[in-house]
């Protein structure tokens, strides 16, 4: 049978662990509940596993026991991101969480339980195998870096050498048709960055704001020449988003507070755009405060780089997926999304691609459909398999093309 019609006959198991892991979320580095889950479905299969010291992440490492003429085995990782978001449901599906304030808004437990699914299907491929597979099952991609911290632990090293390529796969609640694969040539997600604004001024009484230093005037100009700083020093052909989401001042009204608090989120799709506003936003933000007399903190924080899809290993992924489903089941991104990934981080060390997946319910409309992270976001159980095949067939064809290429 091929790899596609076995996943079929694990939909049980998967949509049960899929449907487990939607009702206990948890949120962070630490997810005890989720590993232990996790643990559960590897059970009885033939992986090498190894726990997080600093979270609770799982690298688990599949021997392949076909031989190989090469001293060194062909080395291939899925990766899969186990944390929900601190979002409080509004679905309504009978598998709603449990957790007050918690949500798998993201549908990480689609990609924990797909993953878990490929391993059962790569097990019963091991002896076929003429190299190894590494899973990584990594807590902590929603804000936390966690695969920062696999990273630093030696999961791109935990077959005994670096692996030779990585695949990664996140799905989506709208945007695309239901079971839409989609994919991207080099830039696909762009990095992230945190920016916190702190004007510090003097305090004094609202009918006299000579008197004092007002640090709200100046941090509502620091917002909008934000905005036309963008829009004037940088292509937009190369575009910069900043969205400010908190602003904050004061406690009455009559009262001129001490400082001002300004918080955004900036996304660049090069690295040189990136680079770039790192120079401009704090020269930019400390000649408004200077020029009202005020002082200025300016934390520019770097978080989540360019997520960048490798052309060979993109080309390849779109080759399997072609195969395994059709290419009217394939959709190819004109450009970037602006979301931010983690994954990221492994791509920056080893060649790899990034695949998106429309679990958008089947005759929905998917372009009004709630988006990733809204209370309201829900994932159709019917993708599952399918990511279960994708990640399974990845790593066994790359494995065999590595494998013939020594």
């Amino acid at each position: 049978m091929t790899i596609a019609a076995d996943a079929k006959e694990l939909q049980d198991d998967i949509v049960r662990l899929r449907h487990d892991l939607h009702r206990e979320p948890e949120i962070g580095l630490q997810l005890p509940r989720t590993q232990e889950k996790v643990l559960k479905a590897l059970d009885g299969l033939p992986y090498q596993i190894t726990l997080g010291k600093d979270t609770t992440s799982v690298t688990a490492v599949l021997r392949g026991g076909a031989a190989h003429a090469s001293a060194e085995k062909p080395v291939v990782l899925l990766r899969a991101d186990m944390d929900g978001l601190p979002v409080q449901e509004t679905t309504g599906v009978d598998y709603t969480s449990r957790v007050d304030g918690a949500m798998h808004a993201c549908g990480h437990d689609l990609h924990t339980s797909m993953l878990a699914g490929a391993a059962t299907l790569l097990a019963e491929r091991r002896e076929q195998l003429a190299g190894d597979v590494v899973l990584m099952f990594q807590p902590g991609e929603e804000g936390f870096d966690g695969a920062s911290y696999m990273i630093n632990e030696g999961v791109l090293d935990a077959a005994g050498r670096r692996v030779d390529t990585a695949y990664g796969m996140h799905v989506f609640s709208s945007l695309e048709p239901h079971g839409q694969f989609v994919t991207k040539n080099g830039v696909m997600l762009s990095s992230s960055d945190g920016l916190v604004v702190t004007v510090l001024g003097a305090g004094g009484h609202g009918s006299a704001p000579h008197s004092a230093k007002d640090p709200v005037t100046a941090a509502a100009e620091m917002v909008t020449a934000l905005q036309v700083m963008v829009t004037r020093q940088f292509n937009m052909f190369d575009p910069v988003v900043l969205t400010v989401g908190v602003l904050h001042a004061g406690t009455k009204r009559n009262v001129i507070p001490e400082t001002a608090r300004i918080e955004a989120t900036i996304r660049t799709f090069s690295e040189e755009s990136r680079q770039k506003m790192m120079v401009a936003v704090p020269k930019l933000l400390k000649g408004i405060a200077s020029a009202h007399g005020l002082e200025v903190d300016v934390d520019y924080q770097q978080e989540y780089p360019l997520t960048i899809n490798d052309e060979d290993e993109t080309n390849t992924a779109e080759k399997v997926i072609a195969g395994m489903f059709g290419e009217s089941r394939l959709t190819r991104m004109a450009t970037p999304l602006s979301g931010s990934e983690d994954f990221s981080r492994v791509l920056a060390e080893v060649p790899g691609t990034f695949v998106g997946l429309s679990a958008v319910a089947p005759g929905a409309d998917h372009s009004t459909s709630p988006f990733n992270h809204s209370p309201y976001a829900t994932f159709d159980d019917g993708v599952l398999t399918d990511g279960a095949a994708l990640y399974a067939e990845l790593a066994v064809s790359r494995i065999a093309a590595l494998a013939s290429s020594n």
